[in-house]
């Protein structure tokens, strides 16, 4: 298991690299430990700007290498993001690594957890979280599959969807009380009413009537939720109530 010293030992390193790396012209922490110092769980996030027209994916690679000689890292998988590409590696000790490059000409904050280490960025737009109504749009959809893969007898399936229903509820929970809802970072958070009202809408085993009990749970959870949600709420409570509980 990686220790908080692990950590800074690999963070240390890898800007030792940018350092001595004449094609990385920026760098920056993103991520938990942009803003604050992090816990005995906490990852590494950091991310670099190269200069323009070299491509991305040499560097990459090359430092993935790098971090496998020396850190025994194993790339789990790639986000390509416009020109940036972000790279998901887990290194010894089980400790998670998100490294990232971009073209200088692209390289910017486009969040808050975003704190510059050297070189120079440019203004981007900051990326929001969902709306409220997209939100309860996403959950309604979710609750609609859930009540038809129960009727298929595709009840692992249907586990899937009612769990995409409490979370967008959660979301929605935590942007009405100005907690992150991305991740389910801020679920712990919620009040604990809040929380034990979604209890309910843990399915306990992959069964018919489970699995209908606890769809209902999470759509009258996502129901007391939908206040931000516009008018798109009211117009489909009654249908969404009718199609979750029919019979037959």
């Amino acid at each position: 298991m990686y220790t908080p010293d692990d950590r800074e030992r690999v963070h240390q390193r890898v800007l030792a690299w940018a350092e001595s790396e004449a094609r990385v012209v920026a760098g920056a922490v993103v991520g938990s430990l942009a803003q604050r110092t992090g816990d005995r769980w906490s990852d590494l996030d950091l991310t670099f700007a190269v200069e323009d027209g070299v491509p991305i994916g040499d560097v990459l690679d090359q430092w993935s290498d790098r971090l496998a000689d020396e850190f025994e890292a194993v790339r789990l998988f790639d986000l390509p993001s416009g020109g940036a590409i972000y790279r998901v590696l887990l290194l010894r000790g089980c400790l998670q690594f998100d490294l990232s490059f971009s073209p200088a000409a692209q390289f910017g904050a486009i969040g808050p957890n975003f704190r510059l280490l050297f070189g120079k960025t440019i203004e981007k737009p900051i990326v929001g979280p969902p709306s409220a109504r997209d939100l309860f749009g996403y959950a309604v959809h979710h609750a609609v599959r859930a009540r038809v893969c129960i009727e298929r007898t595709r009840y692992w399936q249907a586990e899937y969807w009612i769990s995409g229903v409490r979370d967008n509820a959660l979301s929605l929970a935590c942007q009405r009380l100005g907690l992150p809802p991305h991740y389910g970072r801020g679920f712990d958070d919620l009040p604990a009413d809040v929380r034990h009202t979604f209890a309910d809408a843990l399915v306990r085993s992959p069964d018919r009537v489970e699995l209908l009990r606890a769809l209902g749970a999470a759509v009258e959870g996502l129901l007391r939720e939908s206040s931000e949600a516009g008018d798109l709420a009211a117009q489909v409570e009654p249908r969404l109530r009718d199609f979750v509980l029919m019979r037959g």
